[in-house]
């Protein structure tokens, strides 16, 4: 069936085993969610473990594998919160960087890495979680709160959260607690949940077949051709923006469909609305309206990969506030996220444009809103030509530094990454470093007058 649409099998699969999260949520429903718990974990953990063997056959055995020494783990080192933390950390974060080591190619392959790194950062969050519950209540944050285990649950249970039929390949992630919690009927009371999820299903199509119908036009072949770099240099900066935003969908569809099973099954309320409805946004791994209305490459970050960022957040940027630096916490997040990755150069680029450039734009918005606004505001909020021209800067800008950025992320090997970025005359870098001069002769100048 693949070769006959053309898309390799494995990409075909991974379709399929997202989209059996419906029925699997149509059948717990309807025949499970009543049974004893044990079963209703049995039934997840099969699930999720049949799925995961449908996709990667035999090697199925590396995430079984994963789960059970972090149960060991967390059995012989309770008492021992330090050696936990650090024996888990380093046995999933070595175990995923040895896999990547002998699985890696130049292109972003679906092999059993792929969950692999989703579950990395399941167990070790889930490690934090069960030392943050030996913790005293005062000594934790508020989300730690939120998260900490005060009982670590049986090998059972931790099977079944970490293969979670809707989540375990793809993503999202969520605490246990999550999971505690719709196990023990928290979240029944609240309806909507199914046709939210549809909704959300219907979205995930509608990415995948603009990903489908933009990337055959621009396909990543395209940029390394001649053609590419003999088209005019705004073509180019152009046309390699919207390819990101093609090759970005593709990323959102597959969480929009993973997303969306999750929301079937009742697993992601997250409140009443203002409405006072209930809200199902629990897991979203994108916010879609932010994500197609911002401007800056913040919102990218803010819109894209939500939990993801929101794990990084709560169990990397977090706990390193005894360093007393954010931007020191901030670069060691996206350090993190690189290595997680895994060791393809293009990752370590991507991430350290993704630090250079919303440092440049806090920059620029802290220059524009206490330089310029103070003496131009009402001038320029009272023009017409000045608001379409602010719309349209900001939007190719968005639209042309995501191409940027994406570049390396995509290609992967400095040798790809570099022959993109030669054709688009390296506009990312010139303009960064200009910015750079620009703003520390600007703050060298004030310094200097403010001596005098």
């Amino acid at each position: 069936v693949a070769s006959s649409i053309g898309v390799p099998p494995e990409a075909l699969r991974l379709l399929l085993t997202l989209l059996a999260g419906y029925p699997i949520a149509a059948a717990y429903l309807k025949h499970v969610i009543d049974k004893p718990k044990s079963l209703q974990h049995m039934y997840f953990a099969l699930c999720g473990m049949t799925l995961c063997y449908y996709n990667y056959g035999n090697d199925t055995y590396h995430s079984l594998l994963a789960i059970t020494v972090t149960f060991m783990i967390v059995t012989c080192l309770r008492s021992k919160p330090l050696a936990l933390l650090t024996t888990n950390f380093v046995f999933h974060m070595g175990y995923l960087l040895v896999g990547y080591y002998f699985t890696a190619s130049n292109e972003y392959d679906i092999l059993w890495t792929m969950p692999h790194c989703i579950l990395t950062l399941r167990m070790i969050g889930f490690g934090f979680d069960i030392t943050d519950g030996l913790k005293e209540e005062d000594k934790l944050s508020k989300d730690q709160k939120e998260t900490a285990l005060r009982q670590s649950p049986n090998f059972l249970e931790l099977l079944a959260f970490a293969y979670f039929p809707s989540s375990f390949l793809v993503g999202p992630q969520f605490p246990y607690r999550r999971y505690q919690s719709f196990m023990n009927g928290e979240f029944r009371q609240y309806d909507g949940n199914k046709e939210a999820g549809v909704k959300r299903l219907a979205a995930g199509v509608l990415y995948l077949v603009i990903c489908q119908l933009g990337l055959t036009y621009l396909p990543d072949s395209y940029f390394l051709s001649p053609e590419f770099a003999d088209q005019s240099f705004i073509k180019r900066i152009y046309f390699l923006g919207f390819w990101a935003k093609f090759s970005l969908y593709k990323y959102i569809s597959c969480w929009l469909f993973a997303e969306g099973a999750l929301i079937y099954i009742g697993f992601t309320y997250n409140g009443n609305d203002q409405l006072g409805n209930p809200d199902w946004s629990g897991c979203s791994n994108v916010k879609l309206k932010l994500l197609e209305t911002g401007n800056t490459m913040q919102h990218y970050v803010q819109s894209f990969n939500v939990n993801t960022n929101h794990w990084v957040a709560h169990y990397v940027f977090k706990r390193l506030k005894f360093m007393n630096n954010r931007n020191i916490s901030y670069g060691a997040a996206l350090a993190f996220l690189a290595v997680w990755h895994g060791y393809h150069s293009g990752y370590y680029m991507a991430f350290l444009m993704e630090y250079l450039i919303v440092s440049t734009e806090k920059q620029i918005e802290s220059v524009y809103t206490k330089q310029i606004l103070p003496k131009y505001g009402e001038t320029l909020n009272n023009s017409k030509i000045y608001a379409i021209a602010y719309f349209v800067c900001l939007k190719s800008y968005n639209i042309v530094y995501m191409g940027w950025c994406l570049t390396s992320f995509v290609f992967l090997k400095y040798e790809r990454w570099i022959t993109v970025y030669r054709a688009v005359n390296y506009f990312g870098f010139i303009y960064m470093l200009i910015w750079a001069v620009l703003y520390n002769g600007y703050l060298y100048y004030r310094k200097t007058q403010s001596r005098q």
